[in-house]
């Protein structure tokens, strides 16, 4: 059964959004170098402590999806169906994500990451965290388990296959050509997968 959060959680999920809100919001009228911690703060009405109580640090507040992000590519290899392939999972939700960060409304967004150095070493650095999560996902759902090196290096396929994707005239057709590379070198890492079981492999028990 689904637990509704309680009011002091609702509070505190409202007050973080107010403060990525207001922080983008201010980020894209001025651009990012021109806005402060304190400036968000004081335009959200939080105290500089409780802004820090929610982001670690100012790229942190650019990318406030960060964890969602994560749990998204987790949850297509944990929770698809039983004889789903893995890497078709993969490519569902990776296209999705390409689609939303490629709409219009998002393009301001990642023109400002991509123009500013800091926020592209972030999301670098973040990339490398989701990849990891991804390939302990990727360990945990299959038996018998692929080896530690095949599930980290197409997790770390799978995560860059979403910013080259993005940056392509075509994002689409790119994630086609990505993802041809990407089944085919997991055919390569994970046989067990298209002898026994095809793409997908034997889930976990």
């Amino acid at each position: 059964m689904t637990v509704s959060p309680g009011r002091r959680e609702r509070k505190k999920a409202a007050t973080r959004q107010k403060i990525a809100d207001t922080a983008r919001r201010l980020f894209r009228e001025r651009g990012y170098d021109a806005v402060g911690i304190r400036d968000v703060a004081a335009e959200a009405d939080v105290a500089v402590t409780t802004l820090f109580s929610h982001f670690a640090s100012k790229e942190a507040l650019v990318f406030e999806q960060d964890q969602d992000f994560e749990q998204r590519l987790t949850q297509a290899v944990t929770g698809r169906a039983p004889h789903e392939p893995l890497i078709h999972a993969l490519r569902q939700e990776i296209e999705a994500l390409v689609r939303h960060c490629t709409s219009g409304e998002a393009a301001p967004f990642w023109r400002m990451v991509d123009s500013t150095p800091t926020l592209r070493q972030y999301e670098e650095s973040m990339r490398l965290r989701h990849a990891d999560a991804l390939a302990a996902a990727i360990a945990a759902d299959l038996d018998p388990a692929p080896t530690t090196t095949a599930c980290r290096t197409i997790a770390r396929f799978v995560v860059d296959a979403h910013s080259l994707a993005r940056k392509a005239p075509d994002p689409i057709a790119a994630l086609d050509e990505i993802f041809q590379m990407i089944e085919a070198a997991w055919q390569i890492a994970y046989p067990r997968a298209t002898a026994e079981a095809g793409p997908t492999g034997n889930r976990a028990s």
